[in-house]
């Protein structure tokens, strides 16, 4: 019996077992932690994290992470009502009313006097409209991710001739469906098979990159046709969309955007985050010196996980090297 209830029964391993029981111990603790801190401090979790902690990501997570662990009913409700209205607000008047409400709604039930912490409103306010404009820019990329690309869309049409203007502006295109495609990393004859996983989102990123770091853009497309250590332009760079997309999504790249924007995360600082994916990969990739093409998704993964190790860091600020070497 014993030996049918260990083949059952799946082994914990020791280190995942102390990592539960910790957080356990933590979850039981904190509101312990807290009391102790509020009655020495005479300042409550979000006080302490507004008065204590520097602007930019290591504030506003801290904020977030206090409002969405909080255990008061009323909080919690506050936090659903916000992330519904996000969906649905779009003028800059509704959404400064809701973020001033928020912010009141919090100093009530947190019994914090306005007139006596004005600079908690201010911090608080902040720290708002950074959560704010960070689930507005999901919403966004999801709808460019969301939207096929369509060679009937004349829009959709001319950014693609754009890519290849501003990538080989002295090698015009002979027609539309060409072998010439590959000469910049698409797969076949129509690029527009290639836009399948990331939608518009993908030729947004290529057009921005090219557009705004033509010179590098140029330089690391030189790269991609090296006899030994080439690659598909366009194609990793739709890779590099769909990672930039995930750490979009599960917040990794909160860190990096709260830190180099003071209100809403716009557009323009994911593309340019994208940006600074491409020319960081494209070295990354140099200094592997792998064997073949096999080895994209070892050496992406590789990248990846040092990308996510920085951006583990609140005080993480990336910032675009456009110094590239030649290989």
């Amino acid at each position: 019996m014993g030996k049918l209830h260990e083949g059952l029964w799946p082994v914990i391993p020791r280190m995942e077992l102390v990592t539960r029981l910790l957080a356990a111990v933590c979850w039981y603790l904190r509101p312990v932690v807290k009391w102790f801190l509020r009655q020495t401090t005479r300042l409550c979790e979000l006080q302490r994290v507004c008065y204590g902690e520097t602007t930019g990501a290591p504030r506003t997570i801290g904020v977030e992470d206090s409002l969405r662990a909080s255990r008061s009913p009323e909080i919690q409700k506050l936090m659903k009502t916000f992330d519904s209205k996000v969906e649905v607000t779009t003028s800059l008047e509704e959404t400064k009313a809701t973020l001033d409400s928020t912010c009141s709604q919090i100093m009530r039930i947190k019994e914090i006097k306005p007139e006596l912490h004005r600079q908690f409103v201010h911090s608080m306010t902040c720290c708002l409209r950074q959560v704010w404009g960070y689930k507005q820019l999901k919403l966004e990329v999801e709808g460019l991710r969301s939207e096929s690309y369509d060679h009937g869309n004349l829009g959709h049409e001319t950014m693609l001739l754009e890519l290849w203007t501003l990538l080989l502006p002295d090698r015009p295109l002979l027609k539309r469906v060409t072998k010439q495609w590959q000469d910049i990393g698409f797969q076949g004859e129509d690029p527009k098979t290639d836009f399948r996983g990331m939608g518009m989102l993908g030729l947004h990123n290529l057009i921005y990159f090219a557009r705004e770091f033509g010179s590098a853009a140029k330089h690391i497309l030189s790269h991609s046709h090296h006899p030994k250590f080439g690659y598909s332009f366009a194609i990793v760079g739709i890779n590099l969309t769909h990672m930039a997309y995930r750490l979009l999504q599960d917040s990794a790249l909160k860190s990096h955007l709260y830190n180099v924007t003071e209100g809403r995360s716009t557009m323009e600082a994911f593309h340019h985050f994208y940006s600074y994916l491409f020319i960081e990969f494209d070295k990354f990739w140099l200094e592997c010196q792998p064997k073949d093409i096999m080895e994209f998704n070892r050496i992406r993964d590789l990248f990846e996980n040092i990308v996510r190790t920085k951006l583990s860091d609140p005080r993480t600020c990336f910032k675009v090297n456009i110094e590239v070497d030649t290989v």
